[in-house]
């Protein structure tokens, strides 16, 4: 069986595709799983030192498979249940691992799949993508994380617009108010994502993974909190290969290699 998450590994970079084309790469409870399954093993293998989220097709993903909550019908609820359970377990490690993300946003984000387009460390979108969450309008409520991440990102006033109104948002749009990184040409998104995360796996692995916490925390920690985890993570850092690695590459004015640390 094709598996609804195909997995490459290119250059220390996992390429998770999602791949539910003809319909519009919807979330079904067998792409749930095969996302956590897929999610599991790149966290996991240490051969890979990046991750890049994208989507096959015109879609990048348009949430949840709703003709299956309707064909469910009395065992609408108990189908939500199951496959939320494996997508949000398949999100937050997607979030908490230790190594950075990057979305290529291919076209539409919607639903759930708006809340995976915004999960990258890096977010890509193509000029062609739109954007909305899309749950009030089938009586819904928000999942996949984006009531945790988008306040973040683009503040509480924003976020209540995009949660509420339901409003399809442009990717110059979304790349205004921050929903996003930058907007590429479509013909570029794969090459241009591609190789914004070779540089990302071609960076200090252990001090990424500790800069994701701290930016992570730092909306819930105080400041004296914060500055005291900064304060023990630039510790350790230094004390370590990467940081020993990249002082000495400054001062000997050459580039840091951290491809075997």
């Amino acid at each position: 069986m094709t598996e609804a998450v195909q997995v490459e590994i290119l250059d220390h970079v996992a390429v998770l595709t999602l791949s539910r084309p003809d319909n519009g790469n919807a979330i079904d409870q067998e792409m749930a799983d095969s996302l956590l399954r897929a999610t599991l093993h790149v966290a996991t293998d240490d051969a890979v030192r990046a991750v890049l989220l994208t989507g096959q097709g015109r879609a990048f993903c348009v949430g949840g498979d709703v003709k299956a909550f309707a064909a469910a019908g009395t065992g609408a609820s108990a189908l939500v249940d199951s496959l939320t359970a494996s997508l949000h377990t398949a999100v937050a490690r997607l979030a908490r691992m230790d190594k950075p993300l990057v979305t290529a946003i291919n076209g539409a984000a919607a639903g759930a799949g708006f809340g995976l387009a915004i999960l990258g460390d890096v977010s890509l979108a193509a000029w062609s993508a739109k954007f909305a969450m899309a749950y009030g309008a089938i009586g819904l409520t928000p999942d996949g994380g984006a009531t945790w991440l988008l306040p973040r990102l683009v503040g509480l006033r924003q976020a209540q617009r995009l949660a509420l109104t339901g409003e399809r948002i442009d990717a110059q749009e979304a790349e205004r108010i921050s929903l996003i990184s930058r907007v590429v040409d479509d013909a570029a998104l794969r090459d241009d994502s591609l190789a914004v995360a070779r540089t990302l796996a071609d960076g200090p692995r252990h001090a990424f993974a500790h800069t994701r916490a701290l930016l992570h925390q730092s909306l819930t920690n105080g400041l004296e909190t914060q500055l005291e985890r900064e304060a023990r993570g630039i510790s350790e850092a230094i004390a370590g290969a990467e940081g020993q690695e990249g002082v000495a590459a400054f001062v000997a004015r050459r580039p840091a290699d951290f491809s075997s640390l």
